[in-house]
């Protein structure tokens, strides 16, 4: 690509007002369909593909960014579960840090298992600070984690853990109620964080419409997050990248 993958996703939000990112589930979909999907959400305006799960069913899970990357022309990231979703044919890796839980697996221990694999596929680390917040529903990260999501109202506790993350280092801030969740990170709860911290804040999560994803991005957000519920939907799709890239 000539550049980072946080050099492009940067670019995109410097370009456009902010980036449009869509998740894919793989064990939700065939290689065959993460691919055609893939495709549609990148001509729909999708400014790169993140591809995660909270398990991992299929053992060709590394051939799945392999044949994403050959069908699409912008960052396909990996959005991991664990040190076992490390693969050396991602073009980055969200290096997430669940800052928001007190699980020291999801702190330093998946971490300290990941690093040397990371470092010997040579893949571009981005350090992350993981922030699930309350969305009233179970989530799969939720019950996976083990952990507790940030209380919806608390904006300070919200914007404490995400000024940790800034001076621990880490590059981006990802604010999310997680897959699946009934309602999304609340406004007044975005703009609290991206007012306090000077690093990008990515938000996902319970967004289903344009009106939503304009208005994280009015709140503060340099990147909007949508997974499964909008995917296979072009016209929708398109509809969330416009409401996101402000500056078009």
């Amino acid at each position: 690509m000539g550049h980072t993958a946080l050099d492009c996703l940067l670019a995109t939000r410097a370009r456009r007002g902010a980036g449009y990112l869509t998740l894919l589930d793989p064990d939700r979909l065939s290689i065959e369909e993460l691919e055609r999907r893939a495709e549609l959400c990148v001509d729909a305006g999708a400014d790169a593909i993140l591809i995660g799960t909270s398990l991992m069913f299929s053992a060709r899970y590394a051939e799945c960014f392999a044949r994403v990357k050959k069908r699409v022309n912008v960052p396909v990231i990996s959005f991991p579960g664990g040190a076992g979703q490390v693969v050396p044919t991602a073009d980055a890796i969200l290096f997430l840090s669940m800052i928001s839980g007190r699980n020291p697996e999801l702190l330093i221990g998946e971490h300290v298992r990941a690093a040397p694999l990371i470092k010997e596929y040579g893949i571009e680390a981005i350090p992350t600070g993981y922030m699930l917040v309350e969305s009233g529903t179970l989530t799969s990260v939720e019950f996976m984690s083990t952990t507790r999501p940030l209380p919806r109202a608390k904006n300070d506790i919200a914007m404490a853990h995400a000024l940790a993350a800034e001076y621990l280092g880490m590059k981006l801030i990802y604010l999310e109620t997680g897959s699946g969740a009934d309602v999304s990170v609340p406004d007044e709860m975005v703009r609290a964080v991206a007012e306090y911290v000077s690093l990008p804040v990515i938000v996902g999560g319970g967004i289903r419409d344009a009106e939503t994803a304009r208005m994280k991005v009015e709140a503060g957000a340099s990147f909007v997050v949508t997974g499964s519920i909008v995917e296979d939907d072009h016209a929708r799709l398109r509809e969330l990248s416009a409401a996101v890239h402000i500056l078009e």
